[in-house]
């Protein structure tokens, strides 16, 4: 798991070299592109995937209590909340297209779409480790004594929101 979580931090290491790269060549797109999207739709992301985490990390706490079932239902909310985050991303993009905002609508949505897309694409990988992870709780395979594969789950699902709590400032709020 720690190799994956270093593959995708670098990957993403790699998207941000990106967006600072266009950032310096289009100063004047960046500092007006965060008024072209929609804070609600990027507030709505970051409260999804944070309240996904904490959810997770019950879920944990639940393990390491013995309390296998109060584990699987914190999972289970942390599932509900993390499709939360491409149900958002479905009418964000509906309003994107909506507004003109294509491929062709400039660099700095361009480069919106190149790091949003590749951090979906790891939470839907998470989602379904969430499976994965709830369907081993479900069979008892976890126990207070081993739940490793639920704790690495667990720091993947929280290295998304880390990596998205870095994304969100930088296409929505920063000018």
């Amino acid at each position: 798991m720690w190799v994956g979580i270093f593959c995708e931090v670098t990957e993403f290491v790699l998207m941000f070299a990106v967006y600072f790269i266009a950032r310096a060549h289009y100063p004047e797109v960046f500092h007006a592109g965060p008024e072209q999207l929609s804070l609600l739709a990027g507030t709505g992301y970051t409260l999804t995937l944070l309240t996904s985490g904490w959810c997770v990390a019950r879920a944990v706490h639940s393990m390491r209590a013995s309390r296998q079932s109060a584990c699987l239902r914190w999972l289970i909310g942390a599932f509900v909340f993390g499709v939360g985050y491409p149900v958002v991303k479905l009418f964000e993009v509906r309003w994107n297209l909506a507004h003109g905002l294509n491929g062709e609508a400039g660099m700095f949505i361009v480069t919106y779409y190149y790091l949003t897309f590749n951090h979906l694409i790891h939470v839907f990988w998470g989602l379904l480790g969430m499976i994965w992870v709830m369907l081993r709780t479900a069979t008892g395979t976890y126990s207070a004594e081993e739940y490793s594969g639920l704790e690495s789950f667990a720091v993947y699902w929280h290295t998304t929101d880390i990596i998205w709590l870095m994304i969100f400032p930088l296409f929505y709020v920063l000018r």
